[in-house]
Formats: C-alpha cells, structure tokens, sequence
C-alpha cells in the first residue's frame, strides 16, 4: 500500500456520517507587493459579517503578513502541531471579529518524510477544522515555487491577485503556466477567479482581466473568471499602517465596499454551485501524499 493510499485511508477512517467540510479557498499571486495578503484578511472579515466562521492558514513561510497585520502574535504555529504534538486548538489565534488564524511557521516542508503515525495524528487534527470553520482560507506565498504550486493543485478555488503593472500581470501569466504545466494539475480540478487589485476604475479591472485572459485563453486554454476588483484606496493604506484590516476600520471606504461585493458574490450559491467542499484533511493530505 503506498503512501497516498493509506493517507485516503486515514481520512475515510476519521470522517463520520454527515460530517461537515469546510470550504478551502486559496489565494495567491505571481509576485509580491500586490495586496494577497490584504485580500485574505478582508474577505475573511467580509465572510464573518455574512455570518460564516472563518480560519486563515497563513503559508507564506517566511514572512508574516497576517498576524502584522492583525496586529497579534500567535504563541504556535503548524511546526508546534507537527514536531511538538500540540492540538490544533492550540496553534489557533484569534484575531478581530474572531477570524482564526494559523501561522505554518516553516513545519509543512518536511511533513513528506514523516511516519505514517505522525500523519495519521495530523491528519486527524486537521479534520477538527472542518468542524470549527466554514470557509479556510489558504495565504500562499508569492511566486512560483514548489510549496506554492502544491497548494494550488490540491485547492479546488483559487484567487489570483494581479495588479495593472506590466510585471505582475506577467508574473500571474507565469503562474498559471507553471500551474498548467504541472503533471498532476487537472483544469477540472479547481476553479481559478481573478481579483484586479489596486485599480482606477472598474473599468480598468475588467480591462486588466481581458487582457490576462486573452494570453490564457491563446497558450494555456486554461479557463480563468473574473471575480472583481479593489480600487486604489488611502483608507486602505492607512488601516495597513495601523494594523487593522480595513473593512472593520473603515467598512464604508472604497476598499472595504469591494471587498464586500466579491464576499457577496463568492457565497452566491449560483456563481459557486461548482464549487465542492473538500475539507481541510483533504487538501493537506493531497500535498503530503504526492512524493
């Protein structure tokens, strides 16, 4: 029996009858510099508002945009999970509007090499999110690397962040072809909606769109949607600067009443019916399972 095998039994072995999936929402983007992380952080408020109980996974190893930006310092992180058998409540913190976040600190690296008993225990603390959250959102880094692409390919939505510069549309361009290109990456198997952010007008995203799509569409034939845009906002910048998401600081800026709209329309049953809810031991075990 090999790995991936004895992961789906893992998963099958701690489901229960009518147990609840969380749906895993992954955003990212083809550089830095281009909001994805501001974009997680105010959908998940603007999910809250609509009454969903919200988890972030912050895997943008390295870097810590989400607890910089909530404005709090969690006590552990996955490592603490994987390495020093914390439950996953432990490796929790609450930030405003208690939306949860997970920083992954640098302990998914190495979760291939680790024994089946160690996974098995992940996992099945893993599987506890599907019950305490409605919607997770995964922040991945930025760029092309391996850890980025293993996120993408076991997510069934993804957000690509792009911005009107010529090196990000580019860059989101070089991500999807990288993604494309994967040899376990099947168009069938997500659903990929592009945000415009840092834009002028509405206008100016949908152009933004047009233009990237019509690249994707000649090379790749990979089907991408456009799910809105963020326009430039100082309200934004400022709520940056004081480490507060802005749609609690200032719900009625340009920013946040954009944020709200793409929220809106993500929990429209119509626009998402495609959408399936896989769960958080899923995905995770889809990554592990594929070396």
């Amino acid at each position: 029996m090999d790995q991936a095998e004895q992961l789906r039994n893992i998963i099958k072995a701690s489901s229960q009858p009518q147990r609840p999936l969380a749906r895993v929402i992954t955003v990212t983007s083809g550089k830095g510099g281009v909001g994805k992380s501001n974009t997680a952080i105010n959908l998940a408020i603007q999910f809250k508002k609509l009454g969903q109980r919200v988890i972030i996974l912050d895997a943008d190893f390295g870097l810590a945009n989400i607890e910089i930006m909530f404005g709090a310092v969690p006590k552990h992180n996955l490592y603490d999970l994987i390495y020093q058998g914390k439950n996953i409540k432990d490796i929790i913190t609450w930030g405003p509007m208690d939306v949860g976040f997970i920083s992954g600190g640098s302990g998914i690296a190495g979760m291939s090499n680790l024994s089946i008993d160690y996974l098995t225990y992940i996992i099945k603390n893993l599987a506890q999110l599907d019950e305490m959250a409605d919607i997770i959102i995964v922040d991945t880094g930025a760029g092309i690397s391996d850890a980025v692409l293993e996120f993408l390919i076991a997510s069934g939505e993804i957000l690509l962040v792009t911005t009107p510069e010529p090196t990000s549309i580019t860059d989101s361009y070089s991500l999807l072809k990288a993604l494309n290109r994967h040899p376990r990456y099947t168009k069938e198997s997500s659903e990929i909606k592009v945000i415009a952010n840092k834009v002028s007008s509405g206008q100016e995203g949908r152009d933004l769109f047009e233009k990237l799509d019509t690249v994707v569409t000649k090379y790749l034939k990979l089907p991408i949607t456009y799910l809105g845009m963020v326009p430039q906002d100082t309200q934004l910048s400022k709520a940056v600067m004081q480490q507060m998401p802005v749609s609690i600081q200032n719900p009625e800026s340009k920013s946040a009443q954009a944020y709200e709209m793409m929220a809106a329309k993500l929990m429209n049953k119509e626009y998402s019916k495609t959408v399936t809810k896989r769960g958080m031991a899923a995905f995770f075990s889809h990554i592990i399972s594929k070396r």
